[in-house]
């Protein structure tokens, strides 16, 4: 589904990938791990286009990322959505809807009837909890069914009661043979939802592959023990980036 090979991006002086090689399989949710300053937020927004990498590649479906077309095929949802204030929830989703050019049956608005947001549609975006606009932000990632899903801390401001709808909605993309690949401090989450792991370190692939080679590894049955035992073994003390 994803494929990147050798992806290399730095800031000045300063590498954050160093020659990234990892493959995200179909179907199945992927978490990107690492300590603050491992490159996740890089990689996902170079995955998104955000940031252009140095070198490398980075296919998706067999494609060549490149231009802004394959972005429809993403569904991404940031830790904190930063949307117009002025504008309101339905006004949004209007605007994204003409932008793709969707019709009404190429869009998927259950989220909405299951965070109860109908009261809130047309409230100004500024006037709501951030606990709403969070879940604001989860219908635009799934609205348009897109192949491929990027969900930054998700969880991050929901009330429990949303977060298990949406922890929810990700298994039943996955079951639907949609790919999700999640960042996530809460190892509970992580243990629910995950199916492959990848962890990276000071840029580079410390690990990458099923969560059960990953417990066979450390000789762990948990995956928050797993997670800490590889942590530190690589013990990094750097700026997030």
């Amino acid at each position: 589904m994803l494929e990147i090979r050798d992806l290399t991006k730095a800031f000045g002086p300063l590498a954050v990938l160093r020659g990234i090689d990892l493959e995200v399989r179909p179907g199945r949710v992927t978490a990107v791990l690492g300590p603050n300053g491992a490159g996740k937020t890089t990689l996902i927004k170079c995955i998104l286009g955000l940031t252009h990498p140095d070198g490398g590649t980075i296919h998706l479906g067999g494609e060549p990322v490149i231009g802004d077309a394959y972005r429809a095929r993403i569904g991404y949802m940031p830790q904190i959505a930063r949307f117009p204030g002025n504008l309101s929830a339905a006004d949004l989703l209007a605007m994204l809807a003409d932008l793709r050019g969707a019709s009404a049956d190429q869009t998927d608005d259950e989220l909405i009837g299951l965070f109860e947001l109908e009261p809130h549609l047309h409230k100004p975006l500024r006037t709501l909890s951030g606990g709403t606009r969070q879940k604001v932000n989860a219908v635009l990632a799934f609205r348009f069914r897109p192949a491929l899903l990027i969900l930054d801390e998700p969880t991050s401001g929901l009330d429990p009661v949303a977060s298990g709808i949406l922890k929810d909605r990700i298994i039943a993309e996955r079951a639907a043979g949609r790919t999700v690949v999640l960042t996530s401090h809460v190892t509970s989450e992580l243990e629910e939802l995950t199916d492959d792991v990848v962890f990276l370190v000071e840029g580079r692939v410390a690990f990458s592959g099923p969560v059960e080679e990953l417990l066979l590894r450390t000789g762990q049955s948990r995956l928050e023990r797993a997670i800490a035992q590889v942590m530190r073994s690589y013990p990094v003390d750097s700026e997030a980036a």
